[in-house]
C-alpha cells in the first residue's frame, strides 16, 4: 500500500465526516431534532440487513446494497439536502449532485473512485434489483419516522397524501410488502390528522 493511496482514502473518509453535519427535514422520534445524513444512512443499512427477506428479488447482493446505502447521500456534503417536496429546490438538484459526485468520488484512488461512483449512479438509476431494494428503503424510512413523530415534517411543510403516494410509490418495485404496509401507514396518518388529505 502506498502512502499516497492511503492519504487519498483518508481524505475521502474525512470528507464523508461531513454527512454528520447535513441535517434533513425528517425529525427523530426520541427528541424531535433533525436527523442527519449519517444517521439516515446507518438506519437504512440496518433496515437492509433486517428486511432483505422481503425484497422483490431473490439472491440480492447485500454487500452491494450496503455500499449503495452508505454512499447514496454523500453528494449532499456539497449539494445540500433537498427536501423531497421542495419543487424549486428539486429543479437543479440533479445538476448540483452530479457536480458533487464528480468532486467527492475523485478524492479516492482511481479504482475505488470508479467503483463507488458506479454504485452511486446505479442507486440513482434504480435499474437493478439491488438499487430498487436500496431505493425502496430510502423512501420508506422518512415515512416511518414521520409516522412516529405525528407527521412532523409533513405538517411543517403542508404535505398532502397524494404527494406522499407519488413520491414513494416506487417502494413497491423493491419491496412490495413494504409498500402495502406504507399505504396503511399513510391512511392512518391522514385519519389522525398528521398528513393532509
Amino acid at each position: 500500500m502506498s502512502a499516497a493511496r492511503l492519504q487519498e482514502q483518508l481524505s475521502f473518509i474525512m470528507e464523508a465526516e461531513g454527512l454528520k453535519q447535513i441535517f434533513r427535514q425528517t425529525v427523530l422520534p426520541a427528541d424531535g431534532r433533525a436527523e442527519n445524513d449519517a444517521e439516515h444512512s446507518w438506519h437504512l443499512s440496518l433496515m437492509a440487513i433486517l428486511l432483505i427477506e422481503h425484497a422483490n428479488v431473490d439472491d440480492l447482493d447485500l454487500l452491494r446494497v450496503l455500499k449503495m446505502l452508505l454512499i447514496h447521500d454523500i453528494v449532499e456534503i456539497d449539494a445540500g439536502d433537498t427536501f423531497a417536496y421542495d419543487e424549486a429546490g428539486n429543479r437543479d438538484k440533479e445538476e448540483r449532485e452530479q457536480a458533487a459526485a464528480e468532486r467527492l468520488f475523485n478524492l479516492l484512488p482511481d479504482k475505488q473512485a470508479v467503483e463507488l461512483r458506479a454504485l452511486w449512479d446505479e442507486f440513482e438509476a434504480r435499474e437493478t434489483g439491488e438499487a430498487r431494494y436500496a431505493a425502496a428503503l430510502d423512501r420508506f424510512q422518512p415515512m416511518l419516522l414521520n409516522c412516529h413523530t405525528e407527521g412532523a415534517a409533513w405538517r411543517k411543510h403542508g404535505v398532502k397524501r397524494a404527494q406522499v403516494i407519488a413520491r414513494n410509490e416506487h417502494i413497491k418495485e423493491g419491496i412490495p410488502a413494504l409498500w402495502d404496509h406504507a399505504l396503511e401507514m399513510i391512511d392512518e396518518a391522514v385519519a389522525s390528522g398528521h398528513l393532509g388529505k
